[in-house]
């Protein structure tokens, strides 16, 4: 569902892995409405992480949902999932016909305002496998996603949509770092679904 002119075929990497956005792919109206559903419904807590053996709550608040008996962990901590809602269900479905891939978890993430943002970070834990496709989608105020490859002055950067679609796939999480910087003039929030597929047993 190309909805905008977009063309997710359009690798944004000029090497050593594969990101397609395929912009927006949701309708405005049904944007907003999944989006105002996941901040009302969604159990959001602050997350939680160690860095450097010391103990920090993060003001971005995420959730963790999946299959039966999955378990996320990273930043010294671990989460176990959630039932799958029938909102995450439609998103799923839809996530996995555009991109191709397939997803038994998701992790969410909660940005209040454009003061709260991620740091420079692969997500190339054990857990996800290696070179395995992460689909994120995005509702809210607009951000900005940079990459920088690990070893190479290369650099990416898109802007994500309310609504839009953006894939990471191939050997991207082993050779590039990708974050999204703060920005004092972004007001609102921003609600970031990243589906995952967690290899075996229990993560």
């Amino acid at each position: 569902m190309d909805l905008f002119g977009y063309d997710p075929a359009v690798n944004l990497l000029p090497c050593d892995g594969t990101v397609n956005y395929h912009g927006p792919v949701l309708d405005p109206g049904g944007a907003q409405r999944y989006y105002e559903a996941l901040l009302q419904h969604v159990p959001w807590k602050n997350d939680e992480v160690i860095l450097f053996g010391k103990h920090h709550v993060t003001a971005r608040k995420v959730a963790w949902y999946g299959d039966a008996g999955f378990s996320y962990s990273y930043s010294g901590t671990t989460k176990q999932a959630l039932p799958w809602t029938a909102e995450l269900l439609e998103l799923k479905t839809l996530v996995e016909q555009l991109s191709g891939a397939r997803f038994n978890s998701c992790l969410l993430n909660l940005y209040h305002h454009g003061g709260e943002g991620m740091g420079w970070h692969s997500d190339d834990e054990k857990s996800l496998g290696r070179d395995t496709a992460i689909a994120s989608l995005s509702f809210g105020a607009e951000r900005e996603f940079r990459f920088k490859h690990k070893l190479l002055p290369a650099t990416a950067r898109v802007l994500l949509e309310h609504g839009s679609l953006l894939v990471m796939k191939d050997a991207t999480q082993t050779h590039w770092l990708h974050s999204i910087p703060q920005s004092r003039k972004i007001l609102t929030s921003r609600i970031n679904l990243t589906f995952r597929c967690m290899v075996g047993s229990g993560g």
